[in-house]
């Protein structure tokens, strides 16, 4: 069975965005292959964080992973710092990699510029996040677009650690779903909807209200011309409406540009916000239920354990690989 890696960051509550683009098709994905799903704790303080904040996202971010339907006998679901072997993989990845092709990044050059001082963290970020994926023998990655660029680097590092050392690592392969894999600011379809953008209006939180996702929807962004059909370009924020209601209703975007052919832009507004409640709804429910119960940690303990004894096999290797310690 091929093995996914995924990770999250724990940097604030979930959006839609990332249930719709990435949440939900890792729980269709559970059946088919053997998951690891990482909270990527470490990932987080490239910028600082307020700790008792990061706790609590660290947690409510693994109840929202299980409260959508992850399962602890399908997955493995576990908080990266608990694995000691990612930090330690992630500097022997360090020191396959090259300057030059960190600070090509994308996401450091947008992150850096302009400032005075950045943590060195986010130069090093991408050896990071390739141990994590290299340690499990990791197939297949599901990402989005805006990580593609560190994932061929992660592939490159693979590559090159194998060709120098030992051929030990699996080549990853990228895979970035067709459909939903981009769901757009509600205020500003130009961009990605993010949890960290400082307009609450642009992004509808996993746990919001049906009042607040109502109120949110009725706010998005679309144009003048009035009339509902799908062109990414030419109708950037009814497109993304549309690709919204598609994923949550199940219906086919076809089938609801004919249904909404006579329509407003008003009620269409509300019938998006109305499939988006009924999506969030039972995912609230279960993870109020996990947030005020025992189960959370117990089933993060059984992570961390499964995690920490598949990611120990493959440090061994590529320590014996390099010449590190003694020979095991």
């Amino acid at each position: 069975m091929k093995t996914i890696f995924s990770g999250i960051q724990p940097s604030g509550t979930l959006t839609l965005g990332n249930y719709l683009g990435a949440m939900k098709n890792f729980v269709e994905l559970q059946d088919d292959y053997e998951c690891m799903f990482c909270i990527v704790d470490q990932h987080a303080i490239t910028v600082p964080q307020d700790r008792l904040a990061l706790r609590k996202n660290i947690k409510s971010l693994a109840a929202l992973y299980l409260a959508s339907g992850i399962s602890q006998d399908k997955s493995t679901l576990f908080i990266q710092s608990e694995v000691p072997a990612h930090s330690q993989l992630a500097w022997m990845m360090q020191c396959v990699s090259y300057i030059g092709e960190l600070e090509r990044m994308t996401q450091f050059k947008d992150k850096s510029t302009g400032k005075e001082a950045v943590s060195s963290a986010l130069l090093t970020y991408p050896p990071l996040m390739a141990a994590d994926i290299l340690l499990y023998g990791t197939d297949i990655v599901p990402v989005g677009e805006d990580q593609k660029q560190h994932l061929e680097l992660t592939r490159d590092l693979a590559h090159r650690f194998n060709t120098r050392y030992n051929d030990i690592f699996t080549i990853p392969e990228v895979r970035i779903p067709k459909v939903g894999a981009r769901i757009m600011s509600l205020n500003d379809p130009a961009k990605k909807m993010s949890k960290s953008n400082p307009k609450e209006k642009s992004y509808i939180s996993m746990l919001d209200t049906p009042e607040i996702i109502m109120k949110k929807m009725k706010s998005a962004v679309t144009d003048s011309e009035g009339k509902i059909y799908y062109d990414a370009e030419k109708k950037p924020g009814v497109a993304n409406l549309l690709t919204i209601y598609s994923i949550c209703s199940g219906e086919s975007i076809e089938s609801l540009t004919e249904k909404y052919k006579e329509s407003g832009y008003g009620p269409f507004k509300e019938d998006v916000a109305e499939a988006v409640i009924n999506v969030l709804k039972p995912i609230q429910d279960r993870y109020d239920e996990l947030m005020a119960s025992d189960e959370l940690d117990a089933i993060l303990d059984q992570g961390a354990e499964q995690a920490n004894r598949k990611a120990e096999k493959m440090l061994k290797k590529a320590e014996n690989a390099m010449g590190l310690g003694r020979k095991r």
